[in-house]
């Protein structure tokens, strides 16, 4: 497992946590030429998105609709050479929807978000600091194989069943949050984690549809735990 540099920077006054690997960044800038390709996958997806609307769920695994959900069962953290991490199981389950589009060659991002929250006896809570992490999860018809990519990171793994996939994305090992020399000394604070389906890739036209389809509205309650120092 590899040990992050731990940065911070400010952001519209509040302070994010970002870290880095030794090669690249785990929130890393897209090159110009990464923005392009995106831009035409999501045409792409667009239009999939659209003949799913148009057709219905017919490609869905259950004949019956589902509305699917996002569940955060367990977090916690632990203290590795100084940085604390995340261990946590997710249940995941993507609704009729989300499912008929993904199998429809559109890619779905899920995005875990995390903050690291100081209590303050006088004064609202702060939160100190935020991660993103965010997941692309395809499926390819020619191979049938589903390929969930860590988009902080790069890594990818192929799965054979959505079952695997969406398991192995909700179950978090080790995952670096935050450095104990950044956070002030005998003072309490606390983690917040969920988990939600992000549709912000599609145009604000697909978006405000999503708005009014409650199976595109994917996101778990916060899950949120004292961290032990």
């Amino acid at each position: 497992m590899w040990v992050p540099d731990i940065a911070w920077f400010r952001w519209h006054g509040r302070f994010l946590l970002r870290c880095l690997t030794k090669k690249e960044g785990l929130l890393k800038k897209m090159s110009g030429h990464t923005v392009n390709k995106r831009f035409q996958l999501s045409r792409r997806s667009s239009l999939a998105v659209l003949a799913v609307f148009i057709l219905g769920s017919t490609l869905a695994q259950d004949d019956i609709d589902r509305e699917g959900y996002f569940e955060v069962r367990s977090a916690s953290t632990r203290s590795v050479n100084g940085v604390h991490t995340l261990d946590a199981r997710l249940q995941l389950v993507l609704s009729s929807e989300a499912l008929a589009a993904l199998e429809s060659g559109v890619t779905l991002t899920i995005e875990l978000q995390m903050q690291v929250i100081r209590s303050r006896r006088m004064m609202i809570d702060s939160v100190d600091a935020e991660l993103a992490v965010r997941y692309e999860l395809d499926y390819r018809p020619l191979s049938q194989r589903y390929i969930l990519k860590n988009l902080n990171s790069g890594d990818q793994d192929s799965f054979a069943t959505l079952y695997s996939a969406l398991n192995s994305l909700g179950r978090v090992q080790g995952l670096p949050l935050i450095d104990d020399e950044l956070l002030i000394p005998d003072r309490t604070y606390r983690l917040r984690l969920r988990a939600m389906l992000n549709t912000q890739q599609y145009p604000a036209s697909l978006r405000l549809l999503f708005f009014w389809r409650g199976q595109w509205q994917l996101q778990s309650e916060w899950f949120e735990w004292l961290l032990e120092r």
